[in-house]
Formats: structure tokens, sequence, C-alpha cells
């Protein structure tokens, strides 16, 4: 970075954005703490070194956004075959509400393909538009909705119909 300047504005903007980028990383990556920091702490770098462009940009957030997703793909394809999901998720501090059925949830999502955790992800956890969606991951409209619907089907498929059937017994 070339000003002092331009180092205030980025220091800003990770002030601003670090915490929404560490919870969609969080559910990109399924709960584990250390992988959303990592993501995150990748994102934050890469907007660093292109922080001149990405000022410029209409939408820093979204573009840190988009670079995020991008990382979690690329770390997703490159890892895919030393990893192994664990029959049960760790304990985990009570966080909100209903520790049990947001476990539940993200246990179901973190099932999930990598692409379709990131569209779910950006569609309703972000509330995106599919446009942006689409754009964030170089995906066309109909791709989106249609991955959109069959990975919320998949949810649904394991999660069970009644809200008894979400709470772990």
């Amino acid at each position: 970075m070339a000003s002092a300047q331009q180092e205030d504005a980025y220091l800003r903007f990770v002030a601003e954005r670090t915490r929404a980028l560490y919870r969609s990383a969080y559910v990109l990556a399924a709960g584990d703490t250390h992988l959303a920091e990592d993501l995150v702490q990748e994102t934050l770098s890469r907007v660093y070194v292109h922080w001149k462009r990405v000022a410029r940009a209409d939408s820093p957030a979204a573009y840190a956004q988009t670079v995020l997703v991008r990382s979690f793909l690329s770390l997703r394809r490159r890892r895919s075959t030393a990893e192994r999901p664990v029959g049960e998720l760790p304990e985990r501090a009570d966080s909100g509400p209903d520790p049990a059925l947001r476990l539940t949830l993200l246990d179901a999502i973190g099932r999930l393909p990598p692409r379709d955790r990131a569209v779910l992800l950006l569609r309703y956890w972000e509330d995106r538009s599919v446009e942006e969606t689409a754009r964030m991951l170089r995906l066309s409209n109909s791709a989106v909705r249609s991955q959109g619907t069959r990975a919320l089907a998949r949810v649904r498929g394991l999660l069970g119909d009644t809200l008894s059937d979400l709470v772990p017994h």
C-alpha cells in the first residue's frame, strides 16, 4: 500500500467487516472455528494485496465476501481427500437460544457439498440476490436457483419434517 490514507481506509474496513466475514466463514466451515479464522485471514490478506482496486469498487464488502467464498471452495478442493467428517460434533458453549437446534442445523449444512453450502450461505444467510450469488460463484442464475432448491431439499431430508426431529434426543 502506498499511502497512510489507504492504510487507514483498509484498517477501518477490517474493523467494520471482520465480524460479518467470520460469521459467514463459520457457516461455510460447518462450525469449525479454526477453519473459519483461516478463511477470514486469507480473505483479508487477499483484499489487502488488492486494496487500491477494492477500495474503488462499488461494494468492497461484496468483493471481500466473494473472496471468502472462493477461498473456501478452493480450499475444499485442495483438502478434499485429507479430512473426513466425524460422527458427532464436539460440545460447544451455549451461543444462542437453542444450541441443540443450531448444532443440528450446522451439522446438516456441513453434510452438503461445498458449493451447495456456499449457495445456501450467500442466498439465505447473507440474503444475496440470485444474480449476486451467481456472479460471486461464477454460475448462471438458473444454476444458483436449482442448486439452492436441491440443497434446501437435502437439508430438509436430513432434518426431517417435524420440529421434534430437529432436536437431538
